[in-house]
């Protein structure tokens, strides 16, 4: 137990300091986790006893995927139905595009430029083709865009997005058996009756005993994931897909939402994003210079080249175009879950997994500091998203569904 405290202890503090960095320099506290976690690694594998950080501890395992597993949580809790339902052809058409164009470009680099194998290289596409919802969901709850039309549109195009990540890695490397139809059927089922069970716990127990929504909501989360990883599946789709269907729900109370951050951002998620750092190889990724830039075009310019014309279908501002554009090319969490899922099957090596993440870092930071810097669209801060505008968002995608013409 000492052993164990003593290693906490050691992580907590790259923690704060990574926590201390992203407040100085202005960056996504995640990326700057990684980064620290990467440095971390690199410092202790040389110059101290070899895994002093303890990377492949079951319980450090533990705590890190339930970090991601909450953050998707948080993201999916977003996405009202509601918004879904007025901006779905925009979603859905910008959220599949921003999956397709980066997956077929990247593995096509990754097979054909770099000669990776054909797994590896499958692998590289689905890691490279992610939008990172850390990264988007920081930045809209930085700026208030999460509560607008513009920053809602974006938040539910990543979900599509990612989707779209996540069942090409199940469909690709996932054995479908008869564990896979038990995944599925259970859980849509929980889907289903979960919203009218989760209001009537609220109703009956929310204000009378302690966090029992915390407890009823990680009972669902760890029940799922249970499910996903004995099917061969990752926690993490579930875990949006319940925010989603939850979101109505537990967006009613902005104290709560606020505590179950707290927890995930300020215990949780540090593990995952500083092991996943810890696991890269800075000297791999030194030696390949090239490869790297050859991995990060072909996922940027792949994203640019085929969002760009369709988000000017959905928007005019060419600021508002160009930073949805540049916001849908970044990629972080979805990037690293599914660029490890690759190193622990044995799909990539641990070289390939550097490059990989090292890409997935470098499309958060230099998309994201782009759209920040040069096309952040200041009229749209602060503007609510009014059950009004939803009602006439609903009707006019109606509208152009009979006319033929795109919503704006």
């Amino acid at each position: 137990m000492t052993e164990i405290f003593f290693t906490a202890t050691i992580w907590l503090f790259l923690a704060v300091l990574a926590t201390v960095l992203a407040n100085k320099l202005k960056i996504s506290m995640a990326l700057i986790e990684i980064c620290v976690g990467a440095l971390a690694g690199y410092v202790c594998s040389h110059y101290f006893i070899a895994d002093v950080l303890k990377t492949n501890e079951e319980w450090l395992r533990f705590i890190a995927s339930t970090g991601a597993i909450l953050l998707t949580f948080l993201a999916g809790a977003e996405l009202e139905p509601s918004v879904l339902k007025a901006k779905r052809k925009e979603v859905f058409i910008v959220g599949a595009v921003g999956f397709l164009m980066p997956f077929l470009g990247a593995s096509a680099a990754a097979k054909y430029i770099l000669h990776w194998e054909f797994r590896a290289s499958l692998l590289a596409g689905i890691a490279l083709s992610t939008t990172s919802m850390a990264v988007v969901y920081s930045v809209m709850l930085e700026y208030g865009f999460n509560k607008t039309e513009f920053g809602k549109g974006i938040l539910g195009a990543c979900f599509v997005n990612d989707l779209g990540t996540v069942i090409a890695l199940g469909l690709i490397f996932a054995p479908f058996t008869y564990k896979t139809i038990i995944f599925i059927t259970a859980s849509i089922l929980v889907f289903i009756f979960l919203p009218s069970i989760t209001r009537k716990m609220m109703q009956l127990y929310a204000f009378k005993t302690a966090a029992i929504r915390t407890k009823w909501i990680l009972l669902v989360l760890f029940f799922l994931g249970s499910l996903s990883f004995w099917a061969g599946s990752e926690a993490v789709l579930p875990a949006y897909i319940v925010g989603m269907v939850l979101a109505t729900t537990i967006n009613k109370d902005d104290h709560f939402i606020r505590r179950l951050r707290t927890l995930t951002v300020g215990f949780l998620t540090p593990f995952y994003f500083l092991r996943a750092g810890a696991l890269v190889s800075i000297p791999a990724i030194i030696a390949a210079p090239l490869l790297i830039l050859i991995l990060f075009s072909s996922k940027v310019f792949s994203k640019i080249l085929g969002l760009f014309p369709v988000i000017s279908r959905f928007r005019s501002d060419r600021k508002e175009i160009w930073y949805y554009t540049l916001l849908m090319s970044t990629g972080l969490t979805f990037g690293t879950i599914s660029a490890m899922y690759g190193l622990t099957h044995g799909i990539v090596s641990k070289d390939q997994y550097s490059y990989l993440v090292a890409v997935v870092i470098g499309s958060a930071v230099i998309p994201t500091i782009i759209a920040n810097f040069a096309f952040l669209p200041k009229h749209l801060l602060k503007i609510p998203f009014s059950d009004e505008e939803m009602l006439q968002l609903d009707n006019d995608d109606k509208g152009s569904e009979t006319t033929g013409n795109p919503a704006t």
